[in-house]
């Protein structure tokens, strides 16, 4: 069923946090980098989560469910925990790069 009274300030939070296209996402899902257990098949890549926010990517804003707006809160709260307001391309370590990649943030990609 979708949910058709999202709000504006989370359906703008998450296409900003999540700066990742939906291509970029998938192509990075089914990298090795991106598992934590290498044997993972490009089917299958990616936990629930990553494959719930490519998922989102792909939808029109009427046709986003309530399961849809949870997953976007939190990764909207994820990308804020682990990034504040200052949003500069930055390193960090190569493991937290890579948590923020699997749910859409690429920390390296300039803001747009």
């Amino acid at each position: 069923m979708a949910h058709t009274d999202i709000d504006d300030a989370l359906w703008d939070d998450f296409h900003a946090a999540v700066n990742m296209t939906s291509r970029e996402l998938r192509e990075w899902l089914e990298t090795d980098a991106s598992q934590p257990d290498s044997e993972a098949f490009a089917d299958q890549a990616g936990d629930e989560r990553p494959r719930a926010v490519l998922e989102i990517l792909g939808k029109r804003r009427t046709d986003l469910t309530d399961d849809d707006v949870t997953v976007m809160e939190t990764v909207v709260a994820e990308v804020q925990a682990e990034r504040g307001d200052d949003r500069e391309p930055t390193a960090g370590d190569a493991e937290w790069r890579h948590r923020l990649m699997s749910i859409g943030h690429d920390p390296l990609k300039p803001s747009t």
